[in-house]
């Protein structure tokens, strides 16, 4: 384990560096079940995650060394579990604002938190709650974010970007940790306030593709929607011709803008 300096009061504060490991999230998950307590905003940083993992168990790809592929405890127990997706909105809202530092404009939340440039992907998100009847007693935030990777694999090259790719400039890794971790730290303090109206308009002001028309798939299908909000449990809110619909992580799919 190893102190920082970072400008944080606990985020980053306690940080442990691997060279490499299937994922962090799996790491750190393990280092939470052993009877030692471990402090809250302890992160779990890796060069090489051979086995990163997305939402619903996609497989996250990147370049070795030229990422930032880490995770985050946090012990959100003061959360309502009818609130979850509030964490989600603050995790997100912390990456967004992290990434709109170094790049000005085009930054943007693909819902639920994929980090988008434009209409290319720069990171994603995995949250893992590990609930004590209707307690949260702690989370496990995964990140990955494109940084200096200068290529990506043909089949991904027109839907990924980096912030490399899109400044045409390297950064060091930990410049951009510490941004990170000090807005990570600032949303996670607005979530535990309980400034909860507050934290889901600023999530739609940045949510990708809102109040536009683009198509979507569903089972197959492909229709036109717009996006006009999202429920307190998640669930995206779809105007769908005439009718409004909710829907469910990955059960629809974005093709494209209109």
């Amino acid at each position: 384990m190893q102190n920082n300096t970072f400008s944080t009061l606990f985020v980053g504060q306690n940080l442990i560096k691997l060279k490499e490991v299937d994922s962090t999230n799996n790491f750190l998950k393990e280092l939470v079940s052993k009877s030692e307590p471990l402090p809250e905003g302890t992160v779990i940083m890796a060069d090489n995650q051979f086995a990163g993992r997305g939402q619903q168990n996609s497989v996250w790809q990147t370049q070795v060394g030229k990422n930032i592929s880490l995770s985050i405890y946090l012990k959100p127990s003061f959360l309502p579990l009818d609130k979850q997706f509030y964490l989600n909105m603050a995790v997100s809202l912390a990456i967004s604002e992290t990434l709109s530092y170094f790049i000005t404009s085009g930054i943007s939340i693909k819902w639920p938190n994929d980090m988008y440039y434009l209409d290319k992907k720069l990171g994603g998100v995995l949250i893992e709650n590990a609930l004590t009847g209707t307690i949260i007693k702690s989370s496990v935030i995964g990140i990955g974010l494109n940084i200096n990777q200068t290529d990506f694999p043909e089949e991904i090259t027109q839907r990924a970007s980096s912030v490399f790719q899109i400044l045409q400039k390297e950064f060091q890794l930990e410049v951009i940790m510490e941004k990170l971790f000090v807005f990570m730290e600032k949303y996670y303090l607005v979530l535990k306030s309980g400034k909860f109206e507050s934290l889901k308009n600023r999530y739609l002001e940045k949510l990708y593709a809102i109040n536009k028309l683009a198509y979507y798939k569903e089972d197959g299908r492909v229709f036109e929607g717009e996006i006009i909000g999202v429920e307190d449990e998640g669930r995206l809110i779809m105007k769908v011709g005439n009718d409004q619909k909710s829907f469910n992580f990955k059960q629809i799919e974005f093709t494209h803008t209109k």
